[in-house]
């Protein structure tokens, strides 16, 4: 019988292949992607900066990660880095050969996105350990095709693995997606961060 998840290393190796990124990390969202990109980096205590309009879910994943968090007022489009991490934001981005050099990309296939999925998100990146590291993270800990039963589980981790179904449905989509595509523009533009409750007294999950 075949492994149904080989359809997301086929999805995860069409995208890094439009993109010009040398692997692909599928995930169940950008959220998700790019809390993950801040655990395997070591973010605990460390400042991320962040744009004060963008969508709610990114400071609190940065939060969840254990990082203290600060705004900025900067007018971006497409993408913003999580500064002074490598880690950038792409949901509004989706392009060919849009790959930056020793990143990771955090990248959003909801269905308001280019890539409209419906959900999931995925981590563009040349660095192979974190390849290795984050599937992982994103499969409770366990190792890839090793089965349950066999599986030390040495380390922890959490449940942000993207299904067969909506690879499928995105190698769908990908075959018949343009070369270049505009940004997206958030219309009506995001509210402004730094007026939310959660924010003024943050608190981790």
């Amino acid at each position: 019988m075949r492994n149904p998840f080989e359809i997301v290393a086929w999805f995860e190796e069409a995208i890094a292949e439009y993109t010009g990124a040398p692997y692909a990390i599928s995930t169940t969202s950008c959220t998700e992607a790019i809390f993950l990109c801040c655990k395997y980096l070591g973010v605990e205590e460390q400042k991320i900066t962040i744009p004060k309009r963008t969508y709610l879910s990114v400071p609190q994943s940065i939060l969840q990660a254990g990082a203290n968090l600060e705004f900025e007022d900067l007018d971006w489009e497409g993408i913003y880095q999580l500064k002074p991490l490598p880690i950038y934001d792409s949901a509004k981005r989706l392009t060919s050969g849009m790959y930056k050099k020793g990143s990771y990309m955090c990248l959003s296939f909801h269905h308001k996105k280019h890539l409209k999925i419906g959900k999931g998100g995925m981590i563009l990146t040349d660095d192979k350990e974190a390849v290795d590291r984050i599937k992982k993270l994103r499969y409770e800990g366990r190792t890839i095709g090793l089965p349950y039963h066999e599986d030390p589980i040495n380390e922890g981790g959490w449940n942000m693995y993207m299904t067969p179904e909506q690879a499928a449905r995105g190698l769908v989509l990908l075959s018949d997606f343009p070369k270049h595509t505009k940004d997206q523009i958030e219309d009506p533009p995001y509210r402004d961060l730094t007026t939310f409750g959660i924010f003024i007294s943050p608190k981790r999950c």
